[in-house]
Parts: C-alpha cells; structure tokens; sequence
C-alpha cells in the first residue's frame, strides 16, 4: 500500500482502503501503526484517527461514513478534498 503525501493525493476509493485496512487491524502493530500515523498526518483537523477509534454517537464509522466525513469536512473549510478517480 502506497502511502502519499496529502489528502488530495488520494481518490476517495483509495483512502477508504486505508480506513477499511486500520478497521480490520490487517497487517502487524507496527505496519498498523504506521497508518494511523499517517492518517493523523493527512486528515488530523477532519478528525483524523479519532473518526476511526472514537466517533462522535450517532456517526457512519464505516471506511465509507467516515470518508465522507472528511471530505464533507475539507470542503466546508476550503480545503482540497480527494482526487477524481
């Protein structure tokens, strides 16, 4: 898995992989670790990991709920948002 260097980097189809891979705890600790990371890095001000590990009650925490989450986000603070696929 590739890992790049901004959000806008990423089409949308491609983050939800990462999340979807963070949810299923694929791969070792460290290789976890490393993504959650970079999730932090990425997407920290949209809520970052804590979208994943502690969602506010009542929020779509699946890989989808919480793409969208960002992108919703990225976009009401004028923010580049995902890639065109």
């Amino acid at each position: 898995m590739e890992l790049k260097n901004a959000l806008s980097d990423y089409t949308e189809s491609e983050f939800r992989q990462i999340i979807q891979t963070i949810k299923n705890c694929d791969g070792d600790e460290a290789f976890q670790d490393d993504l959650i990371a970079h999730l932090n890095l990425i997407a920290l001000e949209a809520g970052g990991s804590d979208l994943v590990f502690y969602p506010e009650e009542g929020a779509d925490n699946s890989a989808e709920g919480i793409t969208q989450t960002i992108k919703e986000w990225s976009a009401a603070n004028g923010l580049p948002g995902f890639k065109d696929a």
